[in-house]
């Protein structure tokens, strides 16, 4: 990899850009499935393999890691974006 370059060519680019997407996405949904079971959990008042309050809290972290790969796909987008204006 040239230095200075954090990608080798353009289809590098878009392979990570879709990698990050996919893995936000698969984090996002997994949040969503995580708060509806708490809130399953909690509106049945039973304990669906974990207290209500720990399928918000995975929800939560699910939520906030799925923001990781979301912020690497935008920079990616920037980047990919000047090297087609140079």
């Amino acid at each position: 990899m040239p230095e200075g370059k954090p990608f080798k060519d353009r289809e590098d680019v878009k392979a990570d850009i879709r990698l990050c997407a996919l893995v936000g996405t698969i984090f996002q949904l997994a949040s969503f499935g995580f708060a509806a079971l708490g809130v399953i959990g909690d509106a049945l008042n039973i304990t669906l393999g974990l207290e209500s309050m720990s399928w918000f809290l995975l929800a939560i972290f699910a939520s906030l890691s799925a923001l990781v790969p979301n912020m690497r796909s935008l920079v990616a987008k920037h980047l990919f974006g000047i090297e087609t204006e140079e």
